[in-house]
């Protein structure tokens, strides 16, 4: 409970502090592929290496919770490290970037999200003794013929499934019956936590005996995952609708979300870390432990001498290892109630389904049979597929 404890403050106190670790404007203007700040500088070579994916590294998204973990471990352990941001979001530009950090004397290189599967792919055979944590992702060749995931790659994933299962709970708990999701690209991540959602949202209602059909949820994929005005107008259109909350799960796509409730006095819910902070519409969020599992992966290598149990295989975090679920702190205020911005839910409801789904007793559906090529379903295939009789599902 203690180390618990202590790694929750740390991480807290690196959040707080990210702007002094970010890379001065100036560096970011200097066309990419350059070590950023972090301890020691590139003369001197760095030992643990982040490359940034096309975000920035205090994105409240992948770069800033995995960086978050770099920092909270490598400075506790006194290691070396930086981030590098690539010159251009592609293959060839995280290759780049990856030679950048072997030659800056990297040991170990982190790698956040699915963007980096096909460099991973490549890196894991020219570096074989370099240690790669691929979170959200495992290797696999660009035509994706080939799946292969080398003992000098830990393949990280999470369980989105069960933290969209989380916040479509909530969602009905707190006497919401009417939902909306707006998802990125249907990747396998963003799937899954859309099909959570809704599976958390009919539970929720069957609890409350609402009936059938009375939870009516807006299921969307905008194919993307910007910041722009097309995204903006469709969840304006959704709040004019009559939606009252938006599981905003594509990364900037998000930014365009909370900017069209703030115009309706609506609510959102984020994803992947806790973005209460981004924005006073934010309710709650859908969070992958991204720090934490960065961190227990650094100890495997630095600490407990215990590499293989990451090392050649996709390992997940869960429930059951805290690896998911929804923000139960506010960053610092340890007096604060993470719980604030619902109306009914509260923290006690939250621990009690957190815990059936750390135990088992709740089981949530991660995959489903989809017909198009796209990944988009139909609101008969998720009808059909996730057992839905409270929530009625309209796709647009």
């Amino acid at each position: 409970m203690k180390k618990i404890l202590a790694l929750t403050l740390a991480i807290a106190m690196v959040a707080m502090s990210l702007v002094g670790c970010s890379a001065p404007a100036k560096e970011n203007q200097s066309g990419g592929n350059t070590p950023s700040q972090g301890s020691g500088n590139a003369a001197d070579g760095f030992e643990i290496a982040l490359i940034t994916d096309k975000g920035n590294i205090d994105d409240k998204s992948f770069n800033q919770g995995s960086w978050e973990g770099v920092v909270a471990f490598a400075e506790a352990e006194g290691i070396s490290h930086q981030y590098i941001k690539p010159e251009e979001a592609s293959d060839a530009g995280y290759l780049a970037a990856i030679d950048l950090a072997v030659t800056g004397g990297a040991k170990v290189v982190v790698t956040p999200g699915f963007l980096f599967e096909v460099p991973i792919f490549e890196a894991q055979n020219k570096y074989p003794d370099v240690k790669f944590i691929l979170l959200d992702g495992a290797p696999h060749s660009a035509d994706y013929s080939t799946f292969e995931t080398k003992e000098n790659v830990a393949s990280i994933m999470y369980s989105e499934e069960q933290s969209g299962y989380l916040a479509g709970y909530a969602a009905v708990m707190d006497g919401m019956t009417k939902l909306g999701f707006m998802g990125g690209m249907a990747v396998p991540a963003v799937q899954a936590f859309g099909y959570g959602y809704l599976q958390g949202a009919e539970d929720a209602a069957k609890e409350l005996g609402l009936a059938d059909g009375s939870v009516e949820v807006t299921y969307h994929y905008t194919g993307n995952f910007e910041e722009n005005d097309t995204n903006k107008a469709t969840a304006r259109t959704m709040y004019q609708e009559g939606t009252e909350v938006i599981f905003a799960c594509g990364g900037a796509v998000g930014k365009s979300v909370m900017s069209a409730a703030s115009e309706a006095g609506a609510k959102v819910i984020g994803v992947d870390v806790d973005q209460r902070y981004d924005s006073e519409t934010v309710i709650t969020s859908a969070t992958k432990g991204l720090a934490a599992s960065v961190i227990a992966v650094l100890e495997s290598i630095y600490k407990t001498n215990s590499w293989d149990t990451f090392g050649g295989k996709t390992t997940y975090f869960n429930a059951a290892n805290d690896g998911v679920g929804l923000p139960t702190t506010v960053i610092g205020d340890e007096n604060a109630d993470a719980f604030d911005r619902f109306e009914k839910f509260t923290k006690e409801q939250y621990e009690e389904v957190f815990s059936k789904l750390a135990d088992g007793s709740i089981e949530v559906k991660r995959t489903i049979e989809v017909a198009d090529a796209t990944g988009y379903a139909t609101a008969q295939e998720l009808t059909n597929s996730l057992g839905l009789v409270k929530v009625k599902v309209t796709t647009r």
